[in-house]
């Protein structure tokens, strides 16, 4: 797909058709995540994935809707904080790393047809449980995969101007 369409198409994904995702496909979703940019080319992630069936009650520990676990597989950007690049001011940049490379592999599955939806708001103690996740590295996004079973809805967004400056504040 053109990039632009590809931008402009990909939806937040809430329901989910039970077809397996495709291993090649898989594979080209993980790539885009490997060769994403990150600070200093550190890589500081990992890429869980986890597959859904039979799983679901336990996955809705960490976020509770069920699409969530509705989708063959759900993946984990998990993000190893030792590491990542720190500015010279001591910010860290671990949760723009794994942002950059959970959006190449989001915009790469859209790009195959595939569904997925940014979620945030989840239970990090019960993901570090389920996914048994040592102590020094952190779940940061989860996106659930696989082909959607709904419509994208319309598209709200600001209007560039409000979005953009020039040269200053």
């Amino acid at each position: 797909m053109e990039y632009n369409d590809l931008i402009r198409t990909r939806y937040s994904v809430r329901a989910y058709k039970p077809d397996a995702v495709e291993d090649e496909k898989l594979q080209q979703v993980l790539e885009a995540a490997r060769l994403a940019p990150t600070a200093a080319n550190r890589q500081p992630f990992q890429i869980i994935v986890v597959h859904t069936k039979g799983r679901e009650e336990e996955l809705r520990r960490i976020y509770h809707r069920e699409w969530f676990s509705q989708a063959p597989l759900l993946l984990c950007g998990v993000g190893v904080p030792r590491l990542s690049w720190v500015r010279t001011d001591n910010r860290r940049y671990l949760e723009v790393d794994v942002a950059i490379v959970m959006d190449h592999l989001i915009l790469a599955a859209a790009n195959l047809g595939l569904g997925t939806c940014w979620v945030a708001a989840f239970n990090a103690e019960a993901a570090r449980e389920i996914l048994k996740l040592p102590d020094e590295v952190e779940p940061l996004i989860f996106t659930p995969l696989g082909y959607p079973a709904d419509q994208p809805g319309v598209k709200e967004r600001q209007p560039l101007p409000a979005l953009v400056r020039y040269e200053h504040w």
